[in-house]
C-alpha cells in the first residue's frame, strides 16, 4: 500500500471519527462533546475533504496510481458525505428527499463508471460535478459550524442554502453525466 493509498485509508477511517463527534452519543455527551464536537466534526471534515484532493495529486505525480486507490478513492469520498448528509436528516433537519437526491445521483454516476471500466473506459468526473463537489463541501462545513461567523450578525441559513444548491447541482451534473455517457450502456 502506497502513500497515497495510505491517505485515501486515512479518510475512509476519518468517518466514524467525524460522526463520533457530530452524533456523540451518552459517552460523548459525557465528555461535553454537544457544543464543540460539531467544530471538531468539522475539522476532521474538512481535512478529509483536503486529503482527497492530496492522495490523487500524490498518486499521479509520482506515478503511484492502482487500481486500489481507484476502487478506494471514490468510497472514501462517499462514506464521508453521505454519512454527513445522514446525520444532518437528525441533527439538522435536512429534507430526506435532498439526501436522496444526492445519494441517488450517486449511485447512477457509479453504476455508469462501472460499466464503462467493464468496457475499458474510464469516465472522468466533468466541471459540473466539481463545483457540485465544492458547493457540498462548503454546505457541509457551514452547516456543521451552524453558519458562524455570519450567524452573529444573520439568521439567513447558510450552510442549508449551499445544501439545496448542492441537490440541483447533483440533479444538473447527474442530467449532463448521463447525456454525455449514455453511448456506455447502449
Amino acid at each position: 500500500m502506497n502513500l497515497a493509498n495510505k491517505i485515501t485509508f486515512a479518510r475512509i477511517l476519518a468517518t466514524p471519527i467525524f460522526l463520533f463527534f457530530l452524533m456523540p452519543g451518552w459517552f460523548g455527551r459525557f465528555l461535553g462533546l454537544d457544543q464543540w464536537g460539531r467544530y471538531a466534526a468539522a475539522a476532521v471534515f474538512l481535512l478529509a475533504a483536503i486529503t482527497d484532493m492530496v492522495d490523487g495529486k500524490i498518486a499521479r505525480k509520482h506515478n503511484m496510481v492502482t487500481e486500489l486507490g481507484k476502487f478506494l478513492d471514490p468510497i472514501a469520498d462517499k462514506l464521508l458525505v453521505i454519512s454527513a448528509l445522514i446525520a444532518f436528516v437528525r441533527t439538522d433537519g435536512l429534507s430526506v428527499w435532498a439526501v436522496f437526491i444526492i445519494i441517488a445521483r450517486e449511485f447512477i454516476i457509479t453504476g455508469f463508471r462501472v460499466i464503462a471500466a467493464g468496457r475499458g473506459v474510464v469516465i472522468a468526473a466533468d466541471k459540473w460535478g466539481k463545483v457540485k463537489t465544492i458547493v457540498q463541501i462548503i454546505a457541509i462545513e457551514a452547516i456543521l459550524i451552524r453558519d458562524f461567523p455570519l450567524s452573529l450578525i444573520t439568521r439567513f441559513p447558510v450552510g442549508m442554502t449551499f445544501m439545496y444548491m448542492a441537490v440541483i447541482l447533483s440533479i444538473i451534473s447527474g442530467v449532463n453525466y448521463i447525456v454525455k455517457n449514455v453511448n456506455v450502456i447502449r
